[in-house]
């Protein structure tokens, strides 16, 4: 992960000759790992420090190899960065698509740092993210109310994340935060609430 992080400040600083000794090494152990995540990290470091149609190929390529993956962190790490050297090379609305992606995500699991720079750089291309507000901050993301539905449906963490193709730690996260929204401490205080919130 050193290496990842390395690789993604060496071309943010246009060091990207220096950081390419560390590609070689995280090219290395990824192949032999043979792991989708590993190749897809490695497509994205490529992509960090090429330029042109092979820049776009790679990210490309890490995109379609995590999509299918619980690794939603890494894909949207992968669509911001991808969304940043769009609108680098002045390709606004595709950039836009991929910023709004990553901001949408990134507001999702509360990472407020990665989502404040998904939401500079969508001002950047002429559009404006919605931030959190008060009255937002409250009111559960789609996703957390798919969980929530579930869990009042009696599905298990682990059945939650096969049905959403996410982690169960994911699922924890993310109940934790509904538990916080909502007002209640426990799974089957969850449940009434959806259902009450139902019959109203």
């Amino acid at each position: 992960m050193a290496t990842v992080e390395f690789v993604e400040a060496a071309s943010r600083s246009e060091r990207a000759e220096a950081a390419r000794p560390a590609l070689d090494r995280l090219e290395a152990a990824t192949s032999a790992s043979g792991a989708p995540w590993g190749e897809a990290i490695a497509a994205r470091s490529r992509a960090l420090l090429s330029e042109g149609d092979a820049a776009e190929s790679h990210y490309l390529d890490a995109i379609d190899l995590l999509t299918p993956t619980a690794l939603r962190l890494d894909l949207a790490r992968t669509h911001l960065v991808y969304g940043e050297w769009l609108r680098r090379v002045r390709r606004n609305v595709d950039a836009r698509q991929q910023l709004r992606i990553a901001h949408g995500l990134f507001s999702d699991f509360g990472m407020e740092a990665f989502a404040e720079r998904a939401r500079v750089e969508l001002r950047a291309t002429g559009e404006h993210a919605r931030t959190r507000s008060v009255e937002t901050s409250t009111q559960l993301t789609p996703q957390e109310g798919q969980i929530s539905q579930l869990v009042a449906d009696g599905a298990t963490n682990n059945e939650i994340a096969t049905q959403l193709f996410i982690t169960p730690r994911t699922v924890e996260y993310h109940l934790h935060k509904v538990f916080r929204k909502v007002g209640v401490r426990s799974r089957t205080q969850l449940a009434r609430h959806v259902l009450e919130s139902k019959s109203r």
